[in-house]
């Protein structure tokens, strides 16, 4: 199985951007998609006050399953039931559940109440996804897990094994998904898992129920696992800023991935189930945005063929360029050339500009046009005291530089705007664009 990650944790695509990605998705090799909701999910009654103002309804959450089965994506939803749980445990209603109180990272698992919660976070998950064979339930980075109270006396009493505490929550939970969903498949991160011994896994056998997603394969083997997926990236990872993809970056994990891949053989009975390509959107529910969608999917193109192709071939090469409809790649540069056909190819563009362009035209306007240093420095500003001949020789250059930037700026929010709702175009312009074009606005007005 070929999964592409959707990281709803931020700059969630509405549904009629979905509509022409999915086809893509499908067209490049992709069989499924994983579809991490956080607080996009329609949550109803008690769990209401998780969702964000934005949310997709119940009839999105349904179209969603629509166009995947009309382009044969399996659909995954990805719960996180222990780790990463900001979007919960910030709100004050659930503050209790907190395993350090001062951060909203992680749950406390010695408090009934997690359990419960995340049953009916679960169920009303599953409730709306009846066709999916498959659930994730996250438990990757629990940061400060025993760092808590209830957990330092857990340990006190049972020799101090960490391991055994992590694997006796996700054995709640597990078993509350095949008591409660007979025959739904579970898969979990594994970075967590690979602190913990060959002994206590065994004894825990979650490998029983759910493949490990990344490989300390000897050890997973010996554990008694009998499936492996991996987990690669093709954006969302290179800095929780990041605003443009590096594209050898990605391919060259991809191809590391699939040397990986051809030792598997080696390990037998252990298989290969499948590969999640993720798409990081934010690092946690409170970071900035990293590369949106859009700029990413020459990148993931480029991954999703190397995986079919067993490398990037000229085969895979010609696929990418006709599906994006693009003339050529620049693997060390990270761009394309060619208008490209595929969909958000104008944010792809414009991004690209902003990336390029913004910072730096007018960072050079006002720190090396020597006028402006002289004759309109911060001081005259301030108090409004300067030359109009010398404040002329910059005028009508710093006007225009002004005028082209902010038209600029009004079609890449329109095109923004058709993709995302307000609160990610918003953001995106607040930390990608005022930065520099303030400065240049706070000018103009002054020159003016």
């Amino acid at each position: 199985m070929r999964l592409v990650h959707l990281d709803l944790k931020g700059a969630a695509p509405r549904i009629s951007y979905l509509e022409q990605v999915f086809p893509l998705l499908s067209q490049l090799g992709a069989n499924g998609v994983l579809i991490e909701y956080e607080d996009m999910f329609p949550f109803k009654g008690e769990l209401e006050i998780l969702r964000s103002p934005y949310a997709y309804s119940e009839e999105d959450i349904e179209r969603i399953q629509q166009l995947a089965e009309q382009h044969k994506l399996e659909v995954v939803p990805l719960v996180q039931t222990f780790g990463h749980v900001e979007f919960i445990l910030k709100h004050e209603k659930y503050q209790h559940l907190r395993e350090v109180e001062r951060f909203p990272n992680s749950f406390n698992p010695h408090v009934p109440d997690t359990l419960a919660l995340l049953k009916s976070i679960l169920s009303q998950v599953i409730e709306k996804h009846r066709r999916s064979t498959w659930i994730h339930i996250g438990a990757d980075e629990v940061f400060h897990l025993g760092e808590g109270m209830d957990s330092k006396n857990w340990m006190s009493h049972n020799k101090g094994d960490m391991g055994t505490m992590y694997l006796k929550h996700i054995k709640e939970v597990l078993g509350f998904l095949t008591a409660q969903f007979w025959g739904l498949r579970v898969l979990m991160w594994d970075d967590m898992l690979r602190k913990i011994s060959v002994g206590a896994l065994r004894v825990a056998l979650v490998a029983r129920a759910c493949p490990a997603a990344v490989p300390f394969l000897t050890k997973y083997v010996e554990s008694g696992f009998e499936a492996v997926w991996f987990a690669s990236a093709f954006k969302g990872t290179t800095g929780p800023a990041q605003a443009w993809t590096p594209l050898s970056y990605h391919l060259k994990n991809h191809l590391s991935w699939l040397k990986v891949m051809q030792a598997v053989p080696r390990l037998a009975p252990l298989r290969l189930q499948g590969v999640v390509l993720t798409g990081w959107q934010r690092y946690d529910h409170y970071s900035v945005l990293c590369e949106l969608l859009p700029v990413s999917i020459p990148s993931l193109a480029i991954c999703l063929q190397t995986l079919v192709n067993g490398g990037f071939t000229e085969e895979a090469k010609r696929k990418v360029l006709d599906v994006l409809g693009l003339e050529s790649v620049q693997l060390e540069q990270s761009t394309c050339e060619g208008r490209g056909a595929f969909p958000g190819v104008e944010i792809y563009h414009m991004v690209e500009q902003v990336n390029g362009h913004l910072k730096e035209s007018i960072l050079k306007a006002l720190e090396e046009e020597s006028a402006i240093k002289g004759w309109f420095s911060p001081y005259h500003r301030k108090r409004q005291f300067g030359n109009p001949r010398n404040m002329e020789s910059f005028g009508s250059k710093v006007l225009k530089l002004h005028e082209d930037w902010e038209s600029f700026v009004r079609d890449l929010r329109a095109q923004l705007e058709r993709i995302y709702f307000p609160d990610t175009v918003e953001e995106w312009m607040e930390e990608n664009i005022n930065p520099y074009l303030d400065q240049l606005r706070d000018l103009v007005r002054d020159y003016r």
